[in-house]
């Protein structure tokens, strides 16, 4: 392998984070889930260290850990892909200093984050008729429900405000 294909690969840095019981299934999970990052086409898994899981301070019997994991990916869509499928706590971009992309392959990117957004929107309006089926049904039974929380609700984003470009009226003499 060129010093040039090694220049392109991107190195990152992801945290693993768990919730669970007992504490010796969280580091297998964890091991397993790293193993298979480092099956995926175009990664590679250069590092890993799990830490130890501490009991969790306000749940009784549930643990937490982490790992970090360093990979090394051949294409940016790679990594991208690894993050959508493993969600890590976080991410941090190592090398290389400058990543260029083409357009398309940021459209492959948008598009992939656009398909998942849509997805994950679908399967949330799912559970809320499902809830509101749920509620109703319960009513039928005479079942008390307590009044429910209203859900949190996403504000939009503002958008951008155009600056016009006001050009002065200047008098010609």
């Amino acid at each position: 392998m060129s010093s040039d294909e090694e220049i392109k690969k991107i190195r990152a840095i992801f945290i693993l984070d768990i919730i669970g019981r007992p504490p010796e299934h969280l580091i297998e999970h964890l091991e397993g889930i790293i193993d298979n990052i480092d099956k995926e086409k175009g990664v590679s898994v250069k590092r890993k260290e799990i830490k130890k899981p501490e009991p969790m301070k306000d749940q009784k019997d549930f643990y937490n850990t982490f790992g970090e994991v360093e990979i090394e990916v051949e294409e940016l869509t790679s990594l991208v892909d690894v993050l959508f499928k493993y969600m890590p706590a976080h991410i941090e971009i190592i090398s290389p200093e400058l990543i260029t992309l083409t357009n398309n392959g940021l459209n492959d990117i948008l598009n992939e984050l656009a398909r998942r957004l849509h997805g994950y929107d679908e399967i949330a309006r799912i559970l809320q008729m499902e809830k509101q089926a749920l509620l109703r049904k319960a009513q039928e039974l005479g079942i008390k429900i307590p009044e429910q929380q209203p859900l949190l609700k996403v504000p939009e984003p503002e958008k951008p405000v155009k600056k016009s470009k006001s050009k002065k009226k200047t008098k010609k003499k």
